[in-house]
């Protein structure tokens, strides 16, 4: 028997060694842990929905037909290089109208921190588990968003999402004083919270096409089982989800980054899939004895900027065609003849009191918090937050909880 050569044993032991780490369970903080089952508290995202409707287009769900050749455009040799089996899949997000504009970057990223201030001001532990999965699903995405603008018009996001530098893995959020990274939330809260729970990864938007899709609308707790599995539904039925192809049985790679989940790979991703799957690739499913992870489309989901027609003489209006799309959208708040582009900007503006003239992020946060709960839910959940830390600075010696929510300096007598 042929011996493998030693630079090429080294090299898989290197990269399984990689795929390990990037897997791994990640230690969770204590305060992320707790949730109260009876609570009926609930979260409001106004500020997230206006961004969501507005700017997400929604495809639809997948035909499984192929997208047509592309060709060069007019005054130009240059075309995009696309995946035909995906590219026509897939809801896109208009990164188009954020670029260079930094009004509307501005607001982005406002919601982006605001949502991440709010365990400072109520406990996250006060909140069921489906109403803790809505807020970390939201926060996860509208930073995803934040993130992604910032980098737009990247088009290729394989890099960014899976090489050694992955801003997945950068420090971006501070949740109740700790530092968290996208990975955090995605391979430690949500595994710890929600084990052997496959449906929560439907919710993770990554920008790209070969993922599941972004919504038009907010997570919410009453709601969320139910958004997630139409995720999941649409994702599955769709060629970036899986295709039957011969003796083989395909899948999205988007699976195999989330094989925690699925302990028998084989097995158990099948297992999952027969939830959702129809057709002939239902079919072929059941007999299939194997799955291939390797469908993949790192394409983002863009309208059509990172495409656009690169030195072409019959380049489109990007106002008339974005007009065209918009108004054609369902719950878009843009009417007829108005404007051409989404003023997104301005919608949100007027919803979260004139978030703009803000003069602090601290400020922004607390106002935008403030919106999401009626004035008695606030207060009650602001109780339980002192009694929270009340009870933990008595456990760390530091005051005396006399009665519910009666602090006193220790006795040092």
């Amino acid at each position: 028997m042929d011996r493998l050569p030693r630079s090429f044993c080294v090299l898989f032991a290197s990269l399984v060694s990689i795929t390990a780490v990037a897997d791994a369970p990640r230690p969770v903080a204590d305060m992320f842990k707790h949730a109260d089952d009876s609570s009926t508290f609930v979260i409001d995202y106004g500020d997230v929905d206006v961004i969501l409707g507005t700017m997400v287009i929604d495809i639809g769900r997948s035909t499984r037909e192929k997208a047509p050749e592309q060709r060069a455009e007019t005054g130009t040799r240059m075309k995009a290089k696309v995946k035909v089996d995906t590219a026509s899949e897939g809801n896109r997000f208009q990164f188009e109208e954020f670029e260079d504009n930094e009004r509307y970057q501005t607001v982005l990223s406002n919601v982006r921190y605001a949502l991440a201030a709010m365990p400072d001001q109520v406990p996250l532990g006060a909140f069921n588990r489906n109403e803790q999965l809505a807020y970390w699903l939201n926060l996860y995405n509208i930073t995803m968003l934040d993130e992604l603008v910032k980098m737009y018009p990247e088009r290729n996001l394989k890099k960014e999402l899976t090489g050694r530098k992955s801003f997945l893995d950068d420090k971006l959020l501070t949740v109740a004083g700790q530092p968290l990274s996208l990975n955090d939330i995605q391979y430690g809260i949500l595994p710890t919270n929600y084990p052997a729970d496959p449906l929560v990864i439907y919710g993770l938007y990554q920008g790209i096409i070969g993922a599941p899709n972004i919504r038009k609308s907010a997570y919410r707790g009453a709601t969320v089982r139910k958004q997630l599995a139409d995720n999941a539904e649409t994702f599955v039925n769709a060629n970036r989800g899986t295709q039957a192809r011969d003796d083989d049985f395909e899948v999205s790679s988007f699976y195999e980054r989330n094989s925690h989940y699925f302990a028998d790979f084989d097995a158990d991703l099948k297992a999952h899939l027969m939830n959702f799957i129809d057709g002939e690739e239902r079919v072929a499913l059941q007999s299939a004895r194997r799955l291939d992870p390797d469908i993949d489309d790192w394409t983002i989901t863009d309208l059509y900027g990172s495409v656009a027609n690169i030195g072409g003489s019959f380049a489109n209006s990007k106002a008339a065609m974005l007009d065209s799309v918009s108004t054609q959208q369902p719950g878009n708040p843009i009417e007829p003849g108005s404007p051409a582009g989404p003023a997104f900007a301005q919608t949100l503006g007027n919803t979260m009191s004139a978030s703009f003239s803000m003069p602090t992020a601290s400020v922004m946060a607390k106002t935008l918090n403030a919106m999401r709960f009626s004035p008695d839910v606030l207060a009650q959940l602001q109780d339980l937050k002192a009694r929270e830390e009340a009870a933990y600075l008595d456990k760390e010696g530091t005051v005396t909880v006399e009665e519910l929510g009666e602090v006193g300096n220790r006795d040092t007598d």
